[in-house]
């Protein structure tokens, strides 16, 4: 059935249509075209420990790593912005460009500002075929590009096809696409994501709805 929700103020999530995805995944060396390794994460210093170990792009279970099951959700991308500083503190834009930021924004008890991007769901489309994954990531290249991930801009220009999402295994075999081709992708809430082999990994927060229906 069709809730009616409170809107967002002016934002209207839409989809980004076209969008260069590539692949990465946890535990990812750094190389010549991508020089930050990923055996940590933007927001998590031992994503590779947290994840579980190494997932191997090519040695697969179905949509998970062969040699181990995945104590965090597989279906995992990066995109270009961080919504905190090195100091801890958010960005100054992020108050107003994050549409979910005032009921997200959080401070640990040690003064540092909490990630309200990491965690969040994506809808990823490509050829009808729609996916849903978790915002675990920052690039592909920049953490800084609110007109894109927010503002609805291009992707700012960079070495792999101005790419502008970073797409999991997981993400990649569900698709049944390579690095390099065009997606769709938008935010989403978590009462809107569908069933599918990600849900497993839903925790029983992002099953609640946000908002109750009219």
């Amino acid at each position: 059935p069709k809730r009616d929700f409170p809107p967002f103020g002016s934002y209207q999530p839409s989809w980004r249509k076209r969008i260069v995805a590539t692949v990465f995944w946890v535990g990812e060396n750094a190389t010549t075209r991508n020089p930050t390794h990923n055996r940590s994460s933007a927001w998590e210093p031992k994503w590779m420990e947290a994840y579980g170990g190494f997932d191997h792009p090519h040695q697969r279970d179905g949509y998970q790593p062969a040699a181990f099951y995945p104590e965090t959700n597989p279906f995992y991308v990066a995109l270009p912005y961080n919504d905190l500083t090195r100091d801890g503190a958010y960005r100054a834009e992020a108050s107003t460009m994050i549409p979910w930021f005032s009921r997200s924004k959080n401070i640990s008890k040690h003064g540092r500002a909490q990630s309200v991007c990491k965690d969040r769901w994506i809808a990823i489309h490509r050829e009808g075929r729609v996916c849903f994954a978790q915002w675990k990531d920052v690039g592909p290249f920049y953490t800084d590009d609110w007109q894109y991930v927010f503002g609805g801009k291009r992707p700012q220009p960079n070495p792999n096809q101005n790419a502008g999402i970073d797409l999991s295994p997981a993400v990649r075999d569900f698709l049944r696409m390579k690095s390099g081709d065009h997606v769709d992708w938008k935010f989403v809430e978590a009462e809107e994501v569908l069933k599918g082999p990600w849900e497993e990994w839903m925790s029983s927060r992002d099953t609640l709805p946000v908002y109750s229906s009219r």
